[in-house]
């Protein structure tokens, strides 16, 4: 049986090749992976204007959506602060590529908002990744800032999901 790192990294190669479907068998286990190629649009600024066009792309949805949306995100960030204040607060990334859930369930408070005390220890969130709910956890002493993603957004590895006013 394949170890969960391994699984991660198998995810990852997999969505960053040209293939659309991988299937692992070994010793009864069974692992079959499968990339959305459904058409999607993507949103693409040119830098000297300020028209948006827009362009058919055939590319699994994970990648060509969720960058769109962080950098408009990125964007409404930066035009609302200066970078001199967030230089003191520590992110807290998306260790894997999947589905950010703010509460255990869809009935349930959230986990954190703004305003949030934490400990290194505390729940922020769930990342889902192949039927997999992985909690992450605050690393840090502090307050939470802000929310950097919406509930049921696809996140990508490294993503910042929270800003955290460490104590």
């Amino acid at each position: 049986m394949l170890k969960v790192q391994e699984i991660r990294e198998l995810i990852k190669l997999v969505d960053q090749s040209s293939i659309d479907e991988f299937v692992y068998e070994n010793e009864g286990s069974k692992i079959k992976m499968k990339k959305n190629t459904g058409t999607t649009v993507t949103a693409v600024q040119s830098l000297p204007q300020a028209s948006v066009e827009v362009v058919p792309v055939t590319q699994p949805a994970a990648v060509s959506v969720a960058p769109v949306q962080v950098e408009q995100q990125e964007a409404a960030n930066n035009s609302a602060a200066t970078p001199a204040d967030t230089s003191n607060l520590h992110k807290i990334t998306s260790p894997m590529v999947g589905t950010f859930y703010g509460s255990p369930t869809p009935e349930a408070d959230s986990y954190v908002k703004a305003g949030s005390v934490v400990t290194k220890d505390s729940i922020v969130c769930i990342v889902e990744a192949m039927k997999l709910f992985n909690e992450i956890e605050a690393e840090v002493n502090g307050e939470i800032v802000e929310v950097l993603v919406k509930n049921g957004q696809l996140v990508e590895y490294g993503q910042p999901l929270f800003l955290v006013k460490p104590e």
